[in-house]
């Protein structure tokens, strides 16, 4: 199966779409090629919108099977498609880019070390996790500094082993160093994954596909 995919030649499609278990969601322009794909590798129903009326679909949205977290700046037909399919939680001020800000599976949620403890409190009893704040390599958008699925986290290359450490500690998974497309270490941009499989951006390399596979429990195919 090609692992490899871009939105309009850009790779980072981790900026443009967010996966979850069960559904993608990605631009309303999006290509049907690039629907195919993440439906055969990713095993998801495809979801078809913007937040805020833009297409940075990964950069605005973060959550987990329990539920979404989004701007509150999102549009009310925005609002109406994804509650379809998740209960809605929205960032009405300060840090509301959701999917940057906030990196979350089913066992925890890492969040910008600077985003105030009441909205984590808030976040933790919606998504049913514990929540940190966290940086990862000194970058403090960890959602975009790693991806999380149920089965492992793939972190920038520049975190540290007291940033790993304290990861292993909430999740209690497999959390190892990765990069894409040729060395790009904020890897959130370049990698969509879940319990499914994966699809990362156009012109990451063999030898980093590997370490996705290793570190989120894939085997090559």
């Amino acid at each position: 199966m090609d692992r490899f995919v871009s939105i309009a030649g850009d790779p980072h499609i981790g900026v443009f779409t967010r996966v979850f278990d069960d559904v993608a969601v990605v631009p309303p322009d999006a290509p049907e090629e690039l629907i195919q794909q993440y439906q055969e590798a990713l095993k998801v129903d495809v979801i078809r919108t913007t937040i805020q009326k833009s297409p940075i679909i990964g950069s605005l949205l973060a959550g987990n099977n329990h539920g979404l977290v989004i701007t509150g700046m999102a549009s009310d037909e925005e609002i109406e498609i994804l509650s379809e399919y998740r209960d809605l939680m929205l960032l009405e001020e300060g840090m509301n880019a959701a999917g940057n800000v906030i990196l979350a599976n089913d066992s925890f949620a890492a969040v910008h070390p600077e985003m105030e403890e009441e909205l984590m409190e808030a976040l933790s009893e919606f998504l049913k996790v514990p929540v940190i704040p966290l940086t990862l390599g000194e970058i403090k958008t960890v959602g975009m500094a790693a991806v999380a699925t149920n089965a492992g986290v793939v972190v920038s290359p520049r975190s540290t082993p007291g940033e790993i450490k304290i990861l292993e500690e909430v999740c209690d998974l497999p959390v190892g160093k990765g990069t894409v497309t040729m060395g790009n270490a904020m890897v959130g941009t370049g990698l969509v994954a879940n319990r499914h499989g994966y699809l990362a951006g156009v012109g990451t390399s063999g030898y980093e596909l590997g370490r996705i596979e290793d570190i989120l429990g894939f085997e090559e195919e």
